[in-house]
């Protein structure tokens, strides 16, 4: 009789998969200053040891539930439209992106996530390895692709536009300084877009 093939990995990652569901679950339900890995643990129906095997930090979890989520709605990996039309294509990216900072649900927990990045360097390694760097390279391979066809100028520094693109957005968003919406993200691209096409 051939050995049965082991269910450990399976029950390991359905334990991986009841972990992030708690998570985001209990994000919907209660501050991020009052989740605990306790009741992520309770949750999800695993030891605490269990969370501590795979994440060092509340901020860890909350991270990977975070994408988890937006990968499960998007696909995996990032990738930028392409139509040819760079307005019209960073419009699009820029409207979700204001749409998500608008929206309690995502917003509450990045920007707990981004008081916590502050004070904790593997966190801030981990957000930059998992959200920060594959975000802007997929940004820049949109921009060199409307570089190389003439919709942007030659010499311009393309990490540049992405900062102009973005810091004016997340200063709006870290300070609820005024309504993110649409028209706000179409401004910032037709402003951006002027100064380099």
């Amino acid at each position: 009789m051939p050995p049965r093939t082991p269910a450990q990995p399976r029950r390991r990652e359905s334990s991986r998969i009841a972990i992030l569901d708690a998570t985001r679950d209990l994000l919907g339900e209660v501050p991020y200053a009052k989740l605990t890995i306790e009741s992520i643990a309770a949750r999800a129906g695993v030891g605490k040891q269990t969370i501590y095997r795979w994440w060092e930090s509340k901020g860890a979890v909350v991270l990977d539930a975070l994408l988890a989520a937006s990968e499960s709605a998007e696909g995996t990996g990032i990738e930028l439209p392409d139509s040819g039309d760079l307005t019209r294509d960073l419009k699009a990216v820029l409207r979700a992106t204001t749409a998500e900072f608008a929206d309690p649900s995502f917003s509450a927990p990045i920007r707990a996530l981004m008081i916590e990045i502050i004070a904790d360097p593997a966190l801030a390694a981990l957000y930059q390895e998992k959200l920060q760097q594959p975000t802007h390279q997929a940004i820049l391979t949109r921009l060199r692709s409307a570089q190389h066809a003439g919709q942007l100028r030659p010499d311009a520094d393309l990490t540049l536009v992405i900062d102009m693109l973005y810091g004016p957005l997340t200063q709006r968003w870290l300070l609820h300084s005024t309504t993110l919406d649409d028209a706000f993200a179409d401004a910032l691209v037709d402003g951006v877009l002027h100064g380099f096409a």
